[in-house]
C-alpha cells in the first residue's frame, strides 16, 4: 500500500492533524519529539460517488478506497548532521511515497515554536535544506564509486546513471529539489532505487488558527502561497485543531459545525483527496447487492493488473472486463439502461483503467 508522510518542524500541528485523519489517539504534546517512532494509520478516501452507489444498490457492505498516512517526528535544523532525531527522521521520510508538509501559519504564545516564532518560508527552507543535504551526500558517494569505472568501460547503463547523478548533483548544489528537474525515463529508472527525498511529490498544509477559518488568507498563508506559486505543488489551508474536533462528531454535527464556522467543506477531506491524487492513485468500483467497493489503483494500470488487486486469480485467469462509467450509470439510472444505450463496454487485458470505471471481471477459475 502506498503511503504519505506528514512532516514539519516540531509543534506545527502534525500529530494533531494525524489524530484527525486517522482518529487515533496518539501523543500530541507541546514539546519537540513527542512523536519518536512514526505512527501509521489507514485513512478512508471521502468520495461522494460512494453515497450515490450506496443509494442505488443498498448493499450489505460499503467499502471506501484507502491509503496509508505516516506521522513522522519533527525535524530540526541540522537533522542531516544528526541533530534532533537526525537520520532516523530522514530514513522514515525515505520510506514514504509522497510528503505532506505541515507549516504553522498562526501565532500563539502558549505553543512553543522551535525557531522562536512562525515564519512559513523559513520553516520550509529549513526542511528543504536538510533533505537536500541528505540527497547530495548520497549522490556524491555514489558518483565517487561508479563515475571513473563508467567512463573507462563505457557501459551504457552506468553512463546513464552517471548522467542522472551529475544532473542531480548540479541541482542539489543550487538547492533545487530533484522533483523540479527533468530526467529522461532511462535516468529515472536508474535513480529511483535511491528514494531521493527531494524527488518525492509534496504538498503543503497551512495550519491556521480557528479565528482565521472562513476568512481571507493571513500574512503567513500569503507568504507561503507566494513561495510555492511557480512550483508543481499546492497549498491547502485548514485548522488542525478544529479538524481534530470535527473528526469526533457525527456527520450531522460536523455539517452544523462547518456552517457555524463559515466554511463549506472540511480542509481534512480536501487534504486526503489531494494526497490521494498526489500519490498517483485513482479509483474504480465493483458494485452489487452484497457489496459496493472502491478499489485503489495506480494511474496507468491496465485492466488485468487492476483485476489482480481484487485477487491474483482474477489476474492470472483474466478473460475480459465488463466496464461502464460511473457518469453513465448515474445518467441512465441502472446497469440495464446503460447496456440498452450501448454504453456497456467489453475491454481486454490491456485496457487502461479510468477513474470512475465500474467493472465486472470475467476470469478462468
Amino acid at each position: 500500500m502506498l503511503k504519505a508522510g506528514i512532516v514539519g518542524l516540531p509543534n506545527v500541528g502534525k500529530s494533531t492533524l494525524f489524530n484527525a485523519i486517522t482518529k487515533q489517539n496518539i501523543l500530541a504534546a507541546n514539546y519537540p519529539f513527542a512523536t519518536i517512532d512514526p505512527n501509521v494509520g489507514i485513512v478512508n478516501v471521502p468520495d461522494m460517488r460512494m453515497n450515490v452507489l450506496n443509494d442505488m444498490y443498498m448493499p450489505e457492505r460499503l467499502i471506501l478506497a484507502s491509503f496509508e498516512f505516516t506521522d513522522i517526528a519533527g525535524l530540526v535544523k541540522g537533522a542531516s548532521k544528526g541533530e534532533g532525531l537526525g537520520n532516523k527522521f530522514l530514513s522514515h521520510i525515505r520510506e514514504v511515497d509522497a510528503i505532506v508538509e505541515v507549516v504553522r501559519c498562526f501565532e500563539d504564545s502558549n505553543i512553543i515554536h522551535v525557531e522562536g516564532k512562525p515564519d512559513p518560508v523559513r520553516d520550509i527552507e529549513i526542511i528543504n535544506l536538510e533533505l537536500t543535504i541528505s540527497d547530495l551526500e548520497i549522490v556524491e558517494n555514489r558518483l565517487a564509486k561508479i563515475e571513473k569505472k563508467a567512463m573507462t568501460t563505457k557501459d551504457e547503463d552506468s553512463l546513464i546513471e552517471v548522467s542522472a547523478l551529475k544532473k542531480a548533483k548540479d541541482a542539489l548544489e543550487k538547492a533545487i529539489p530533484l522533483r523540479e528537474i527533468e530526467f529522461t525515463d532511462e535516468e529515472i529508472e536508474k535513480i529511483k532505487s535511491y528514494q531521493f527525498l527531494t524527488y518525492k511529490p509534496i504538498l503543503y498544509l497551512a495550519n491556521i488558527s480557528e479565528d482565521d477559518l472562513g476568512h481571507e488568507d493571513n500574512e503567513y498563508v500569503k507568504a507561503l502561497k507566494e513561495y510555492v506559486k511557480n512550483k508543481d505543488t499546492r497549498v491547502i489551508k485548514t485548522c488542525c485543531k478544529v479538524e481534530s474536533e470535527l473528526s469526533e462528531l457525527s456527520i450531522e454535527e460536523k455539517e452544523e459545525m462547518l456552517e457555524m464556522l463559515g466554511i463549506e467543506t472540511s480542509g481534512l477531506d480536501e487534504l486526503i483527496n489531494e494526497t490521494y491524487s498526489l500519490l498517483g492513485l485513482r479509483t474504480y468500483f465493483t458494485v452489487g447487492s452484497d457489496e459496493v467497493r472502491a478499489w485503489t489503483y495506480r494511474d496507468g494500470m491496465n485492466a488485468r493488473d487492476c483485476a489482480g488487486i481484487i485477487h491474483t486469480d482474477f489476474r492470472d485467469g483474466f478473460i475480459k472486463a465488463e466496464v461502464m462509467s460511473y457518469d453513465d450509470l448515474v445518467k441512465y439510472g441502472s446497469e440495464l439502461k446503460v447496456k440498452e444505450a450501448g454504453r456497456l463496454r467489453i475491454e481486454g487485458k490491456d485496457y487502461l483503467m479510468k477513474d470512475g470505471d465500474i467493472c465486472h471481471f470475467r476470469f478462468n477459475k
